[in-house]
Protein backbone atom coordinates (compact mmCIF):
# COMPACT_ATOMS: atom_id res chain seq x y z
CA UNK A 1 0.00 0.00 0.00
CA UNK A 2 1.88 3.58 -0.92
CA UNK A 3 2.08 5.90 2.01
CA UNK A 4 0.01 9.39 1.53
CA UNK A 5 1.83 12.41 2.51
CA UNK A 6 -1.04 15.23 3.92
CA UNK A 7 1.40 18.42 2.63
CA UNK A 8 -0.59 21.62 1.61
CA UNK A 9 -4.04 21.35 0.03
CA UNK A 10 -4.46 17.41 -1.38
CA UNK A 11 -2.64 14.12 -0.64
CA UNK A 12 -0.16 13.05 -3.25
CA UNK A 13 1.41 8.92 -3.09
CA UNK A 14 4.78 8.51 -3.05
CA UNK A 15 5.29 5.90 -5.75
CA UNK A 16 8.53 4.32 -4.37
CA UNK A 17 9.13 0.60 -4.19
CA UNK A 18 10.33 -0.15 -0.36
CA UNK A 19 13.50 -2.32 -0.78
CA UNK A 20 13.58 -3.93 2.56
CA UNK A 21 11.58 -6.62 2.70
CA UNK A 22 13.64 -7.70 -0.68
CA UNK A 23 17.29 -6.82 0.74
CA UNK A 24 16.14 -9.43 3.96
CA UNK A 25 14.74 -12.10 1.71
CA UNK A 26 18.14 -11.51 -0.48
CA UNK A 27 20.51 -12.09 2.58
CA UNK A 28 19.01 -14.82 3.88
CA UNK A 29 18.95 -16.92 0.75
CA UNK A 30 22.59 -15.68 0.95
CA UNK A 31 23.50 -17.20 4.20
CA UNK A 32 22.01 -20.28 3.25
CA UNK A 33 23.83 -20.88 -0.03
CA UNK A 34 26.94 -19.90 2.27
CA UNK A 35 26.43 -22.52 5.05
CA UNK A 36 25.18 -25.43 2.09
CA UNK A 37 28.16 -25.00 -0.27
CA UNK A 38 30.55 -26.58 1.65
CA UNK A 39 28.47 -29.49 2.40
CA UNK A 40 28.19 -30.37 -0.90
CA UNK A 41 30.45 -32.81 -2.22
CA UNK A 42 32.06 -32.00 -5.27
CA UNK A 43 32.01 -34.69 -8.30
CA UNK A 44 34.60 -36.66 -10.32
CA UNK A 45 34.54 -36.53 -13.55
CA UNK A 46 36.55 -39.89 -15.14
CA UNK A 47 38.55 -38.18 -18.30
CA UNK A 48 39.71 -40.56 -20.51
CA UNK A 49 43.37 -41.04 -20.81
CA UNK A 50 45.57 -41.86 -23.63
CA UNK A 51 45.76 -45.59 -22.41
CA UNK A 52 42.39 -46.43 -21.92
CA UNK A 53 41.30 -44.71 -25.55
CA UNK A 54 39.66 -47.73 -27.42
CA UNK A 55 41.41 -49.96 -30.03
CA UNK A 56 41.98 -48.02 -33.53
CA UNK A 57 40.23 -51.13 -36.09
CA UNK A 58 42.37 -53.11 -37.78
CA UNK A 59 40.60 -52.56 -40.64
CA UNK A 60 37.98 -50.26 -41.88
CA UNK A 61 34.98 -51.96 -44.33
CA UNK A 62 33.56 -48.88 -46.76
CA UNK A 63 30.06 -49.30 -47.69
CA UNK A 64 29.99 -46.86 -50.97
CA UNK A 65 25.91 -45.51 -51.52
CA UNK A 66 25.92 -44.31 -55.30
CA UNK A 67 23.93 -41.59 -57.31
CA UNK A 68 21.99 -44.25 -58.51
CA UNK A 69 21.95 -45.63 -54.84
CA UNK A 70 23.51 -49.04 -55.78
CA UNK A 71 25.94 -50.27 -52.92
CA UNK A 72 29.39 -51.94 -52.61
CA UNK A 73 31.48 -52.77 -50.32
CA UNK A 74 35.34 -51.67 -50.33
CA UNK A 75 37.45 -54.10 -48.40
CA UNK A 76 41.48 -53.18 -49.19
CA UNK A 77 40.91 -51.31 -51.98
CA UNK A 78 39.04 -54.02 -53.64
CA UNK A 79 35.46 -53.16 -54.00
CA UNK A 80 32.12 -55.62 -54.92
CA UNK A 81 28.64 -54.64 -55.66
CA UNK A 82 26.35 -55.67 -53.01
CA UNK A 83 22.37 -55.71 -52.94
CA UNK A 84 20.79 -53.93 -49.42
CA UNK A 85 19.52 -57.22 -48.40
CA UNK A 86 22.91 -58.77 -48.83
CA UNK A 87 24.61 -56.04 -47.40
CA UNK A 88 24.67 -57.43 -43.65
CA UNK A 89 26.00 -60.60 -45.01
CA UNK A 90 28.78 -59.31 -46.77
CA UNK A 91 29.52 -57.05 -43.99
CA UNK A 92 29.87 -60.09 -41.19
CA UNK A 93 31.41 -62.42 -43.55
CA UNK A 94 34.29 -59.87 -44.01
CA UNK A 95 34.52 -59.25 -40.45
CA UNK A 96 35.31 -62.94 -39.37
CA UNK A 97 31.30 -64.41 -39.60
CA UNK A 98 30.14 -62.94 -36.23
CA UNK A 99 28.96 -59.85 -35.25
CA UNK A 100 29.20 -59.94 -31.84
CA UNK A 101 32.65 -61.65 -31.80
CA UNK A 102 36.10 -60.35 -30.46
CA UNK A 103 37.58 -60.93 -33.81
CA UNK A 104 34.81 -58.35 -34.99
CA UNK A 105 35.47 -55.73 -32.69
CA UNK A 106 38.77 -54.95 -34.81
CA UNK A 107 36.43 -53.97 -37.50
CA UNK A 108 34.82 -50.53 -38.57
CA UNK A 109 32.08 -49.93 -40.99
CA UNK A 110 32.42 -46.13 -42.57
CA UNK A 111 29.26 -45.29 -45.31
CA UNK A 112 29.89 -43.18 -47.51
CA UNK A 113 27.33 -41.37 -49.69
CA UNK A 114 27.03 -39.07 -52.67
CA UNK A 115 25.95 -36.17 -51.96
CA UNK A 116 22.55 -36.00 -53.83
CA UNK A 117 21.86 -39.20 -52.64
CA UNK A 118 18.91 -38.80 -50.02
CA UNK A 119 19.26 -39.24 -46.69
CA UNK A 120 16.58 -41.97 -46.25
CA UNK A 121 19.05 -44.43 -48.11
CA UNK A 122 21.91 -43.85 -45.74
CA UNK A 123 19.73 -44.77 -42.68
CA UNK A 124 18.78 -47.66 -44.49
CA UNK A 125 21.58 -48.88 -44.78
CA UNK A 126 22.74 -48.20 -40.92
CA UNK A 127 19.25 -50.10 -39.81
CA UNK A 128 20.20 -53.29 -42.37
CA UNK A 129 23.48 -53.19 -40.34
CA UNK A 130 22.09 -52.24 -37.05
CA UNK A 131 19.61 -55.30 -37.13
CA UNK A 132 22.69 -57.51 -37.91
CA UNK A 133 24.46 -56.84 -35.21
CA UNK A 134 27.21 -54.65 -36.62
CA UNK A 135 28.46 -52.85 -33.60
CA UNK A 136 30.63 -50.03 -35.21
CA UNK A 137 28.80 -47.98 -37.93
CA UNK A 138 30.38 -44.74 -38.64
CA UNK A 139 29.31 -41.76 -41.95
CA UNK A 140 32.64 -40.61 -44.09
CA UNK A 141 32.37 -36.73 -44.43
CA UNK A 142 34.11 -36.96 -47.48
CA UNK A 143 32.63 -37.58 -50.57
CA UNK A 144 33.01 -41.05 -52.12
CA UNK A 145 35.66 -41.15 -54.87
Amino acid sequence: MAAVIHRGRGRRTINEINMVPFIDVMLVLLIIFMVTAPLIAPSVIDLPSVGKAAKQPDQVLQIIIAKDESLSLKIKNEATTVTLEGIAKAVLEAQGGQANSANATHFAVVISADKSVQYASVVRVMDTLQRAGVARVGLSVQLAN
